[in-house]
């Protein structure tokens, strides 16, 4: 038996990488469903100010046809407590890279109440689709 029954994590998955493949693995291994939210565009524009590279629909089909995970929802919010309101999960997973940050820290705190775990996970480091678009713009100017 898993730790939790329904787990979620969210991002925005662009330029999905081995970073994304492992939080993902390491969440499905701690639950019975795996529930991931796909951040839409609109709302990685307001808050990287920023256009994925891999639009949301594809974003959100290339999450949802791997194995460890159960379901795929588009998220235009980054609160985890209306998340909460919506899916009902046991446990919220997210990267080791953001344990004490302080926005983490007050969704610990709200979900609480709510009967909610934030787990932290290993965090992959060396990769993101940050630095992988940053080589890219590299290669480009090379």
């Amino acid at each position: 038996m898993k730790k939790y029954k329904i787990g979620y994590t969210q991002g925005t998955f662009d330029m999905f990488h081995i970073g994304h493949l492992n939080l993902l693995h390491q969440a499905s291994e701690l639950c019975d469903c795996l529930i991931v939210g796909v951040n839409t565009d609109q709302l990685v524009n307001e808050y990287k100010h920023k256009q994925p590279v891999v639009n949301e629909r594809a974003r959100a089909a290339i999450v949802g046809e791997l194995r460890c995970v159960d379901r795929v929802v588009l998220c235009d919010t980054l609160n985890k407590t209306d998340a909460w309101q919506r899916l009902h999960f046991d446990a919220v997973f997210i990267g080791s890279d953001w344990k004490g940050n302080e926005r983490w820290q007050q969704t610990e705190r709200d979900l609480k109440p709510l009967g909610a775990e934030v787990v932290y996970l290993q965090h992959t480091d060396g990769v993101s689709s940050s630095l992988l678009r940053e080589k890219e713009s590299k290669k480009i100017i090379d």
